[in-house]
């Protein structure tokens, strides 16, 4: 059985999570891992907002963020992505951060991606991890 071309487009994004914008709908909906710890911090709106975060993030880690892969499953309209995000401080020799997470993502008529619900395995601890990149704090709004 062939995969779905939504698994290739998933396990292309999560090779290089900066790259997220080439696979958005313009108005693109995001939910961010720390939504329920942080009521002021939960949805982006727009290709150009999500593709911030994701390059935030990687400037946050020294570009050392990565996705370690587990499983990808999609179809037409949904795509579901587990796996451990693994990153270094940026002081730090070796990854010294390693996070499961789950990501939901739903896809449009056009194949390009409307929502992504981001969810981590402990988003207090992504957010202690995170604490010393204070552009991460102000996801903006619309």
């Amino acid at each position: 059985m062939r995969e779905h071309p939504h698994v290739e487009l998933l396990r292309k994004l999560y090779a290089d999570l900066t790259k997220i914008g080439d696979y958005a709908a313009d108005d693109i909906i995001y939910h961010v891992a720390e939504r329920d710890l942080q009521a002021d911090v939960s949805i982006l709106h727009g290709k150009k907002k999500v593709t911030e975060r994701e390059h935030l993030l990687a400037k946050a880690t020294s570009g050392t963020l990565v996705a370690d892969i587990d499983w990808i499953g999609a179809n037409e309209h949904f795509g579901t992505v587990m796996g451990v995000f693994r990153a270094k401080a940026p002081d730090a020799a070796e990854s010294n951060f390693a996070m499961p997470f789950c990501g939901l993502w739903r896809f449009g008529v056009d194949g390009r991606i409307t929502h992504h619900w981001q969810n981590a395995y402990d988003p207090e601890a992504l957010i202690r991890f995170m604490a010393g990149a204070d552009q991460l704090v102000d996801y903006g709004g619309e």
